[in-house]
């Protein structure tokens, strides 16, 4: 037999499409369960990329990597008039 789970509970891959809206009423949205959430996000990535025995250069790289992505798409307004266009 299958467990219920609470819809509170339930993880976003877990959710069906027609759940998601009641899912979604149900997070926490208070700057403390939103400063929560981005806590555990935090601690979830540094135990698995960062703190580990046998560790590389690939968490810090993911995170250099997002930056430079992130300040692209920021500044992308102001770079797409920089670019050289042939004029025929």
């Amino acid at each position: 037999m299958a467990s219920v789970v609470p819809m509170k509970e339930k993880k976003l891959m877990d959710v069906k499409i027609g759940e998601l809206p009641k899912w979604i009423l149900m997070r926490d949205f208070t700057p403390k369960g939103i400063a929560g959430a981005f806590q555990r996000g935090y601690y979830r990535y540094y135990n698995k990329y960062v703190n580990v025995k046998k560790g590389s250069v690939a968490g810090v790289s993911m995170v250099l990597a997002a930056y430079v992505l992130f300040n692209y798409c920021r500044s992308y307004k102001e770079l797409k008039h920089e670019r050289r266009r042939k004029y025929h």
